[in-house]
């Protein structure tokens, strides 16, 4: 069973579950840590949670790093893999960590839960910062009389400025507003998927 097997069965889950919720949005390769690493597919509402896709041709080899570093910046996340992985990858996962499997049933792909996700709670700030563009970020600044100085700093010192002007938990609002504001979210587009990027508010 393959990625996208697996990827255009979940989006369509998802459209379902979500339909005509006006605060929900869904994502394709969410990129964190300036790009470093990236979701598959996160839903952003009242929570960021993020899905993560391990299908035959994966390997698990970077499932625990992806884990923490998930961590850092989502609320819930959901591993959705295969038989041939399922067993391995929950030893690999943090209890907070829900998981579902895929399995083929007469040609169609099926989704099962197995393991529901509980509540993240260890952030971190300055990853959750990097989920902004840099102007996103300094106009939250500037917003709070905090973006002196800032103008012609790097996005790093940007995202730095603004993870220590706020508390953690309005961050993690700040962040989920901003990302379901942009008029535009360029790339992460995947083959064979239309408008799965876009802020369509049917997902």
């Amino acid at each position: 069973m393959r990625d996208s097997d697996i990827r255009l069965a979940l989006d369509e889950l998802l459209r379902e579950r979500h339909t005509g919720k006006l605060d929900t949005i869904i994502r394709h390769e969410v990129g964190i840590c300036a790009g470093k690493r990236r979701i598959d597919i996160a839903i952003i509402n009242s929570e960021i949670i993020g899905y993560e896709i391990k299908s035959d041709e994966d390997t698990l080899n970077r499932l625990e790093g992806q884990a923490e570093v998930y961590g850092n910046v989502l609320d819930r996340a959901i591993l959705v893999t295969t038989k041939r992985h399922l067993d391995s990858a929950l030893r690999k996962l943090p209890d907070w960590w829900g998981a579902m499997i895929a399995y083929d049933k007469h040609g169609h792909i099926c989704l099962e839960n197995v393991r529901a996700p509980t509540l993240n709670d260890r952030h971190d700030a300055f990853s959750l910062a990097q989920l902004l563009w840099r102007e996103e970020a300094l106009e939250e600044l500037r917003l709070r009389d905090k973006g002196q100085g800032l103008s012609k700093k790097a996005r790093y010192y940007v995202w730095l400025a603004l993870a220590n002007a706020v508390s953690l938990d309005d961050l993690r609002s700040i962040v989920r507003a901003r990302l379901k504001a942009r008029p535009e979210w360029p790339g992460g587009q995947p083959h064979g998927l239309c408008d799965v990027t876009h802020q369509t508010i049917t997902s």
